[in-house]
């Protein structure tokens, strides 16, 4: 089982263009990122702590186009991971992804994508970009694990024997791939895969964000992967980078 594999590890192996940092104990990989860009780091950062019952893991990015369409690379992390875990785990298991962000492993939220930025001016160039990616390898809450169907872990769904250092490397391998894809020959293909593997895509929907409630037809994306909201008659645009964490890192 996951801890049984997380005895045997071995450090991880990133490619090139990363630069791996191992934290431990209770420090938020997510946050440490956050203040190391801030400090000023090289792009490509990617810190992460693995735990036998968690992995989170988070990379820095320099983008050098404006924030909006810097969310590609949000995009790419969350495609990445479904590619990394697409290749390790059994073929039933079935991954799809959250506008926001949430992983859903056959049907269930497993984890999540979370990202920070420099500056959160949709028309500025921010210094930095931050994504972060949490993953439940067992169950998190208490009790019975079937007391909340619509919470899951890698373990529940049959990948206990996949190894979270191997989905760590994989997922860094496979979002490497879709940054160089989306610099190379545009957003297209990204845009394609992605709403392939979206959730709720055409369906009638309810979230809040930022602290607002919303509700409509989730009716798609535009060319920086804004959700398309059908309300009332009206399609209204919700920026992702709206989903953008603020606040200082902790």
């Amino acid at each position: 089982m996951i801890e049984d594999i997380f005895e045997k590890q071995e450090p991880a192996s990133f490619p090139p263009l990363f630069q791996g940092e191992a934290v431990t104990g209770t420090t938020d990989p997510f946050d440490k990122a956050c203040t190391q860009a801030l400090i000023g780091c090289d792009a490509g950062l990617l810190v992460h702590n693995v735990t036998p019952d968690q992995l989170r893991a988070a990379i820095v990015f320099a983008p050098e186009t404006t924030l909006e369409s810097a969310m590609s690379a949000f995009i790419a992390c969350g495609v990445g991971f479904q590619n990394a875990l697409g290749a390790l785990a059994p073929p039933e298991v079935a991954v799809h992804l959250g506008w926001q962000g949430d992983i859903y492993i056959n049907g269930a939220q497993a984890g999540r994508l979370r990202m920070a930025a420099s500056d959160a001016t949709p028309t500025a160039v921010p210094d930095w970009l931050v994504v972060g990616i949490e993953l439940d390898l067992l169950p998190q809450s208490k009790g019975e694990t079937g007391n909340n169907p619509n919470q899951t872990s890698l373990m529940m769904e049959g990948c206990g024997d996949v190894s979270p250092i191997r989905i760590l490397e994989s997922w860094s391998r496979h979002t490497l791939v879709w940054i160089n894809e989306t610099e190379t020959d545009g957003i297209r293909t990204l845009h394609e895969v992605w709403r392939g593997l979206s959730k709720d895509i055409g369906e009638d929907i309810t979230f809040s964000l930022n602290g607002d409630n919303h509700s409509g037809k989730f009716m798609g994306v535009d060319e920086n992967f804004g959700m398309l909201l059908r309300r009332d008659e009206e399609t209204h645009l919700l920026p992702l980078s709206w989903c953008l964490e603020t606040g200082e890192p902790s």
